[in-house]
């Protein structure tokens, strides 16, 4: 089953449940699919994004609504920080697993042996290695400081 299929059977099973909270989420996820397979139709592509493509998608939408929570949190608002958490539970619902901090410490490891990393300059070829291998399944942003270390 598709990543897409799974987000049609978890909207439908929240329509029958109502759950207007997650079904919420759940639209806002399949608008987001939506508009970037209108871009990939324009950009000549066959119009239906990947799965790869939706849990990029599902990563974005996930930190957005961590930065929204923490600006929510600064300001005083802690309803709507909570309901941005609320989403994010609903979105890594459909997202892989995490790697946790010894998992990605080998990931790196692997992927450094894998291209030959030996100096900074390798450092993009090792972050597209990890990157086709675990999207969604780490933090890019907090992974290439640790690479940049190893390498440099």
């Amino acid at each position: 089953m598709t990543l897409r299929e799974r987000l049609q059977d978890a909207m439908k099973e929240a329509m029958r449940a109502k759950q207007p909270d997650r079904l919420s989420t759940l639209r806002l996820i399949n608008a987001a699919i939506k508009d970037r397979d209108i871009a990939a139709r324009v950009d000549g592509a066959d119009g239906m994004v990947s799965d790869e493509e939706i849990t990029a998608i599902l990563g974005r939408m996930v930190r957005q609504r961590i930065e929204s929570a923490r600006a929510y949190e600064e300001g005083g608002r802690l309803e709507l920080a909570e309901k941005e958490r609320a989403e994010i539970g609903v979105i890594e619902d459909f997202l892989p697993r995490q790697l946790d901090p010894e998992e990605v410490e080998a990931a790196i490891s692997a992927a450094i042996a894998e291209v030959g990393a030996t100096t900074i300059r390798d450092m993009g070829k090792v972050m597209a290695e990890l990157k086709s291998r675990y999207t969604g399944q780490m933090d890019f942003s907090a992974v290439g400081p640790m690479v940049k270390d190893r390498l440099g």
